[in-house]
């Protein structure tokens, strides 16, 4: 079973970057497909972006153009580089594992990191 350590996540302001990282622990890095989601308070959770085994990603609408997902399989890690924040950005980010065609069906899931974007 892969266990998923989130990082990377603070306060930004509107229009800055952050880089969120999630490494895994145990399982075959390489055979899974890595996604992102998110959920900021009072709403559910959100797919945002996904990179399967084979590097092809997949982005919601609203941060295509501004997130980018890629994977290290030698560091077990998955990233999340995310540019031009808006307050809307802000939730819970979450990195999930899994070997399903689904997009939004993951058994692994980390802790979530806080992301938060001032105005």
């Amino acid at each position: 079973q892969v266990q998923l350590v989130e990082s990377g996540g603070g306060l930004v302001q509107a229009g800055g970057s952050l880089r969120l990282s999630c490494a895994a622990s145990r399982g075959t890095f390489s055979t899974y497909h890595l996604a992102w989601f998110r959920q900021a308070p009072g709403k559910d959770r959100e797919f945002v972006a996904r990179i399967r085994s084979d590097g092809g990603t997949y982005y919601v609408d609203s941060v295509k153009g501004r997130f980018t997902i890629s994977r290290d399989n030698a560091k077990n890690t998955v990233y999340l580089q995310m540019n031009s924040l808006t307050p809307g950005d802000t939730a819970v980010y979450y990195c999930a594992a899994g070997f399903r065609h689904d997009l939004y069906d993951y058994p692994y899931w980390g802790q979530g990191t806080q992301v938060t974007v001032s105005s």
